[in-house]
């Protein structure tokens, strides 16, 4: 009987101490052969139509992850996209409030709109900062730069009492934390990081109605009966979310597709535990080096402020994180093991 253990193994085998998924996910090996053989049905000439049926389930995986119906989700490339139709949503002087220094993708549609009032706060602080007049809250679930994870339950509170609708990038959280699609206006998330697929892939989680977005970006693939609206204007939008979708980088789903399988496979929250398990033990070890993290409980990415130059050392050891903001960042994912840890704390200690 396979076991998580047996599952992992079986799809890597990194050269390196891997810590670094808040920035990419390692690809698994049955990712890997996916691509493989859609590149090679392009180099063959063989006809691409099935790979289109990747993309549909895709679509199916990632409802099931977010706990919605299929016909909410819409694929595109970038979560800055579906940022940009929401801004261009809403009235001119609405108030969108946004935690402080939250990831650029996130929040810059927001300003680019050059007509709304955007106002940030520290992240601890935006469920009581959400107003009367506040139109949209938009917050990353987990802070990109130190791991550090907002209070949703208590802005959707907040936000319901004061009829603002929630946005929530789950980018930094998908694949390792159960996400709560269905209790959110918009939920966007790219798949190139905790769900281990390739680049160039952003899911997006539209309301039932719409939410008054448009779809601005919309082409052919937007159309009722795609393959029925390539030429002049789309007359029938799809009736689902799928109205919003940009047109798909195929072979990026057929890889996606075998990454959303493992995953939903292993289990969102065994992923959870295991990967919790892995940066509490970094935490302890830290505390024992005398060094303090921010606090950020109940996240798998730790950041250490003051180590980020040693980022370069780590990496020419053999050890890959991130440097942010001056910070280390480890990011602790399923392929990652107790040992992992320890090379790191023991390189820290030297």
């Amino acid at each position: 009987m396979e076991t998580f253990e047996s599952l992992v193994r079986a799809e890597f085998a990194p050269k390196n101490v891997y810590l670094n998924t808040a920035s990419n996910g390692l690809l698994p090996a049955r990712t890997v052969a996916a691509l493989d053989r859609a590149a090679r049905m392009r180099a063959d000439g063989v006809p691409l139509g099935s790979l289109y049926e990747d993309v549909e389930a895709v679509r199916a995986s990632f409802a099931r992850l977010a706990g919605v119906p299929v016909e909410r989700i819409a694929l595109g490339g970038s979560v800055a996209e579906y940022g940009a139709l929401i801004a261009a949503s809403l009235p001119e002087g609405a108030e969108v409030l946004t935690a402080e220094a939250d990831f650029a993708s996130l929040v810059n549609p927001f300003h680019m709109r050059g007509d709304l009032k955007v106002r940030a706060v520290p992240l601890e602080r935006l469920a009581e900062s959400v107003r009367p007049d506040t139109a949209l809250v938009a917050v990353s679930s987990a802070q990109s730069a130190d791991g550090r994870l907002a209070d949703l339950a208590a802005v959707r509170r907040a936000a319901r009492a004061h009829g603002a609708r929630t946005y929530v990038d789950a980018s930094q959280s998908l694949g390792w934390l159960p996400l709560q699609a269905a209790e959110d206006d918009f939920t966007a998330a790219i798949a190139f990081k905790w769900v281990l697929g390739p680049h160039g892939i952003a899911f997006f989680v539209a309301p039932e109605d719409f939410g008054g977005l448009k779809p601005l970006l919309a082409g052919w693939i937007a159309g009722e009966v795609p393959w029925e609206s390539c030429y002049g204007p789309v007359e029938e939008l799809a009736r689902s979310a799928r109205r919003f979708d940009i047109s798909p980088s195929l072979f990026g789903f057929a890889g996606l597709r075998a990454s959303l399988e493992m995953v939903e496979q292993l289990g969102v929250d065994a992923i959870q535990a295991h990967d919790l398990a892995l940066a509490d033990r970094f935490r302890a070890g830290l505390s024992r080096l005398g060094h303090t993290p921010v606090p950020a409980p109940g996240s798998a990415i730790v950041s250490v402020p003051g180590l980020g130059s040693r980022q370069g050392e780590l990496s020419r050891a053999g050890i890959e994180v991130s440097d942010r903001a001056g910070h280390l960042r480890a990011a602790f994912h399923l392929y990652n093991t107790d040992a992992d840890v320890d090379r790191l704390l023991d390189a820290l200690s030297g």
